[in-house]
């Protein structure tokens, strides 16, 4: 995910010289923060990078957490559960696990449907992202740093703040969200990259044109993406905490922490069962030496008899 940003607002002289002389001084014209985002977008949507990935996913909701281990295959996104409420799996999950994931190896219908789940998420994203640069009005407000989880370490990151444009009218239910948003992003201009986005409700927004439900005022959504390595970008971080009704009766409530780490290059071209394979070998290879590292164990001890 990514969007782009101007770091000054240009005076209207400026302006009105530049419309009035195209073909003088044009090229030198520095781009609006509405232009920067918009060709921030067009960058990543067109991007070719199809690497694959390993990484460590926590997630921590109102009901606890859970760790899983993720990797990146040509058919979908295979993921192990190996630890719940910072614990080890006991064998019951572990058998519970073990049986989800070969169903999904032996079961080419249920993958399918794994697929194109992600698929469909992956399509109601990117309407999100196409959306950006009209959805909001956006304004320079200073720099940061970029770092390990934000950004690219080293690199100065654009901060723009963005309200909705009134003109703006969501072409279907996915985008009507953002017409309810106000807050923030940080980008990284060199690399036309989305360091962060920072956003809250400032009023009820209802989805489905308001039949399907609506989300309450004061919801707060936030993405970090980083540097990975090798210029490979990543989300690193995602907060989620709203209120709502669905359906105009039953409540919403979704509160999450999600966060990313221990990225590495996975093989090119795993089959889902492949993925599966590397991710069970990870996991023996962790348990193994989290078991290397324990202390010995008082008891194994024999005091001396006299």
């Amino acid at each position: 995910m990514s969007i782009a940003v101007c770091r000054g607002a240009f005076s209207i002289g400026l302006i009105a010289l530049c419309c009035s002389l195209p073909g003088l001084a044009a090229q030198d014209a520095k781009p609006s923060a509405t232009e920067i985002v918009r060709r921030t977008i067009e960058n990543e949507c067109a991007r070719g990078d199809h690497a694959s990935y390993m990484f460590r996913d926590f997630k921590q909701t109102i009901k606890g957490s859970q760790t899983k281990l993720i990797v990146e295959t040509r058919d979908a996104t295979a993921g192990m559960l190996v630890e719940v409420d910072g614990k080890p799996l006991t064998p019951e999950q572990k058998k519970a696990e073990n049986d989800r994931l070969n169903y999904l190896i032996h079961d080419p219908e249920a993958l399918q449907k794994k697929r194109k789940e992600e698929k469909e998420d992956e399509d109601r994203t990117l309407r999100i992202m196409k959306a950006l640069p009209d959805a909001f009005i956006y304004e320079a407000d200073g720099t940061e740093e970029g770092s390990a989880d934000i950004g690219r370490e080293g690199h100065q990151l654009l901060r723009l703040k963005f309200r909705p444009n009134p003109r703006y009218s969501p072409p279907s239910h996915t985008e009507q969200v953002l017409t309810g948003m106000q807050g923030y992003l940080l980008v990284d201009e060199q690399e036309h990259r989305i360091a962060k986005i920072d956003g809250t409700l400032f009023k009820d927004v209802g989805f489905g044109w308001g039949i399907l439900g609506h989300l309450d005022k004061g919801g707060k959504f936030l993405v970090q993406q980083a540097d990975v390595g090798n210029r490979h970008w990543e989300v690193t971080r995602m907060n989620l905490d709203f209120t709502g009704k669905i359906l105009l009766f039953k409540s919403l409530k979704i509160k999450s922490t999600e966060i990313f780490s221990d990225f590495r290059p996975a093989p090119v071209n795993l089959s889902f069962k492949e993925g599966v394979e590397l991710l069970r070998k990870q996991h023996e290879e962790m348990a193994n030496n989290h078991a290397a590292k324990q202390p010995a164990k008082s008891a194994d001890v024999q005091p001396t008899l006299h």
